[in-house]
Parts: structure tokens; C-alpha cells; sequence
């Protein structure tokens, strides 16, 4: 594999209308998951990519796998579990700046992991192990699963990219920041927005966060922006890039996890900073350009039209 992530998995239930819930009648069902997001991102852009979690043995799980099977992401790590309901959650979209997620992960199938499900050889066989902050978030004993599969990443020489992606509807403030910080001395590419890069290490001001990495180890560390770009800090260079494509925002949901697909990306091609944060910002761009938590992520040949690297032939 070229890269591999962990995480629970949705049924999104996206809105027909806009405003509160209370008054939204019909919902179409997709896929979300913020791990599964990295990975379809990265399957979409030509990586081999693979997948670890657990869902419920019913229809949606079924669903799901299907769909993740579809995007080409290898789910041989993934089991359908009995007894637990696979995860849904509802979109409430007040605007397109305005947009609240309500969950219900309650007995989660990711309850029934264990540190002992992670396979070794699965990691050893991949270039990039992507984790977030959300799994560790659904249950007590998801902690220590992420220690393990990062542990072994490090003992194998595989490269760990982490993006804390705080839910604080699923967890305090003070519980997030001591989980992520454990994780901390086992990541190689920190990528985080600003308000998370200051929750977990107190400052999002890129000259701080270089220092406050370096007390992990940690020296590569990208600062997501939203719409002013993000900054990347990498050997020393630290490079501002503004976004290169502006777009009309329908869904913002996904933005994030499209940034780390793009960034992924490029780390495996090895290419320079500022590259990578021109690839990884259009990435974002193209996500929030399309309703739904996934169906914005962009095809490698979709990237190459929009930063003028190929032709496109409508007609």
C-alpha cells in the first residue's frame, strides 16, 4: 500500500432543504467518515490505499463497504460486526458557511477492536500511515489502537502523517488535547488547521509551532488556513501558499480531509513544499465546490485541468 488510514465510517444523511432540522423532511443518504475521506482522496489520485475499521454487520455497513470497495481502497482490514449498528450521522446546512453535524455513535462497532487486530505486516507493507483525531475521540479503548498502529509504523520506517481533526462534540476539550499530544512523539507531518494546532500545543503562529514541534520531533508541520492557504514548515523552509483556484463554497464539510489526500500525494511523490501546498489547497478548493463529504474529492486528471498542466475537452 502506499497509504494506509484508520477510522470509523458514517451513513451521512444530507438534507434535501436547508435551515434546522427540525423542519427538513427529506434526507439522501451518502457515505462520510473523515478517514475514509483521506482515503478515498487518495485512491482518486492514483494511490494504492488502504482501509481499517469496523462497522456493523447490516445494511449500512454493507453499504459502506461496497462503497469504499468501489473507490478501488482495499478493505481486507475492514470487518462487518454483529449486534453493533453501523454509525449515522445528520447534516444540518443553514447556509453555506453554516453547516452543524449531529452524530449518533452510540455502541459504535469500533468498541469490539482491539490493540492485537492491528497487523504488523499490513503496516510494514505501506509508505504512509495517515491518522486523525476522530477515531481516538468515539471510545476510551480507540487510544490505544492508534498508539499501537503508529508504534509500529515508526518501528517499520513508515511515514505517519496526523491530522487532529478535534471533534469537540464527541469529546472535551482537555480529554482531546491529552490523547493527541501522546500521539504526538510518533508523527513525522503534522497537518492541522489553526484553531487545533492551538488547542493541542497553544499556539497557532507557525514560529511557535516550530519550536513546540521540535519537542516531539516533530519537523514538518503543515498549518491549513481555510481560504487564505495554508503555511508549511519543512527542512528548515517555511512557505506561505495562498490558494490557487477560487470556488463558490456549496459544501465545506471534506475540505480538510481533501487537504491531507493532496498532501499525502505529494509527500509519496517527493515533491518540493511549496508544490505540495499548491496541490494540497486545489484539492480543498475542488472539496468544497460539490455537496457531500466525498463526492468533491478530485481525480489525479481533474487536478491536472485546473492547475493548467492538461487540456480539458468538453465537447
Amino acid at each position: 500500500m502506499d497509504v494506509i488510514t484508520i477510522g470509523d465510517a458514517l451513513i451521512t444523511m444530507n438534507p434535501q432543504t436547508n435551515g434546522p432540522l427540525r423542519f427538513v423532511n427529506t434526507f439522501e443518504r451518502k457515505v462520510g467518515g473523515a478517514e475514509l475521506n483521506v482515503a478515498i482522496g487518495c485512491s482518486r489520485l492514483g494511490l494504492k490505499t488502504g482501509w481499517i475499521s469496523r462497522l456493523g454487520k447490516d445494511e449500512f455497513g454493507r453499504y459502506i463497504t461496497s462503497y469504499a470497495s468501489g473507490e478501488g481502497i482495499d478493505i481486507s482490514q475492514v470487518e462487518l460486526v454483529k449486534g453493533f449498528p453501523t454509525s449515522v450521522y445528520f447534516k444540518e446546512i443553514l447556509n453555506e458557511e453554516r453547516i452543524n453535524s449531529y452524530y449518533y455513535r452510540h455502541n459504535s462497532p469500533t468498541n469490539v477492536f482491539k490493540v492485537e487486530d492491528i497487523d504488523e505486516e499490513y503496516v510494514r507493507n505501506s509508505k504512509v500511515v495517515h491518522i486523525s483525531g476522530v477515531f481516538p475521540a468515539i471510545n476510551d479503548t480507540n487510544k490505544d489502537i492508534v498508539l499501537q498502529l503508529v508504534k509500529l509504523a515508526k518501528k517499520n520506517n513508515v511515514v505517519v502523517t496526523f491530522d487532529p481533526n478535534i471533534r469537540l462534540k464527541l469529546w472535551s476539550a482537555e480529554t482531546a488535547k491529552a490523547v493527541l499530544q501522546s500521539f504526538l512523539p510518533f508523527v513525522d507531518v503534522l497537518i492541522t488547521g489553526e484553531e487545533e494546532a492551538d488547542l493541542l500545543l497553544g499556539s497557532a503562529n507557525m514560529e511557535e509551532l516550530i519550536k513546540l514541534g521540535k519537542h516531539y520531533g516533530i519537523t514538518h508541520i503543515v498549518l491549513k488556513r481555510g481560504e487564505k492557504g495554508a503555511i508549511g514548515y519543512k527542512g528548515g523552509e517555511i512557505i506561505d501558499a495562498s490558494p490557487v483556484i477560487s470556488t463558490k463554497i456549496v459544501d465545506t464539510i471534506g475540505a480538510g480531509d481533501g487537504f491531507a489526500a493532496g498532501y499525502i500525494y505529494s509527500l509519496i511523490n517527493d515533491w518540493s513544499l511549496e508544490k505540495s501546498l499548491r496541490f494540497a489547497n486545489a484539492v480543498a478548493c475542488y472539496v468544497i465546490g460539490v455537496p457531500g463529504d466525498n463526492e468533491g474529492l478530485p481525480f489525479l486528471e481533474d487536478m491536472e485541468v485546473i492547475l493548467g498542466e492538461k487540456e480539458q475537452i468538453s465537447r
